[in-house]
């Protein structure tokens, strides 16, 4: 009985033994389907993916059908990156014209796409009424009524001035995927937009204060 028990033992070893020898000879391929992927993440725990959806094929119906819709900007708005409607000329300018024209601080952000720390900015916490401006070319970029505390240290807004104000952009940069947000008329680095914003558009558009201006709203009688 005692001879018996210990050849079933050996037996049942030695086949466990060939089943782990032969799993780990299956391709790598193969093997890895047991691992669910894990995909990049993005400032705020949002899953990366679902920030590409929400900004892919804008202007083709594209959006994932679990993104928040933006809403689209006011008629007189529409058009381009000024009050009035009409669409500027692009604005060019040498990489030493540029350094002339803006402070380092605002070259870094523009031009090189640098991030300033939060909570230092000098419109994270402002609340005057009037409209912010891109700091390289003057364009109208978000309007003081659209601007919310989003709680991360940089000017939040939950939509442009304009249809055309900005333009979008996929950021690979650090690990991440992400929608970059530039000026539409220089190209300038503005910041980046996350789907994760307040209604009625449900997106976040963090901006660097170092590529604002502002421009106080007229006081009426």
């Amino acid at each position: 009985m005692l001879k018996a028990l210990i050849i079933l033992t050996l037996a049942v070893g030695s086949l466990s033994l060939l089943l782990w020898l032969g799993a780990e000879q299956r391709p790598a391929t193969q093997r890895a389907r047991r691992v669910p992927a894990v995909s990049g993440r993005i400032v705020g725990s949002i899953n990366a993916p679902l920030a590409m959806a929400a900004f892919r094929n804008r202007d083709g119906g594209g959006r994932g059908a679990a993104a928040p819709r933006a809403e689209a900007a006011p008629d007189s708005a529409a058009g381009g990156g000024t009050a009035g409607g009409q669409a500027d000329a692009k604005v060019e300018m040498t990489d030493a014209e540029w350094r002339d024209r803006l402070t380092p601080m605002q070259y870094q952000v523009t031009r090189c796409s640098a991030t300033e720390a939060p909570f230092t900015g000098k419109y994270w916490n402002h609340h005057e009424k009037g409209t912010y401006v891109c700091v390289a070319c003057g364009q109208e970029l978000f309007a003081s009524d659209t601007k919310f505390d989003s709680g991360s240290g940089w000017p939040s807004y939950f939509q442009p001035a304009s249809k055309g104000a900005v333009s979008e952009h996929e950021d690979n940069a650090h690990g991440m995927v992400r929608v970059e947000v530039r000026c539409s008329r220089c190209e300038a680095h503005l910041g980046h937009v996350f789907p994760d914003g307040p209604r009625p558009t449900g997106m976040r558009y963090c901006i660097n204060s170092a590529a604002l201006d502002f421009r106080p709203r007229e006081q009426r009688d």
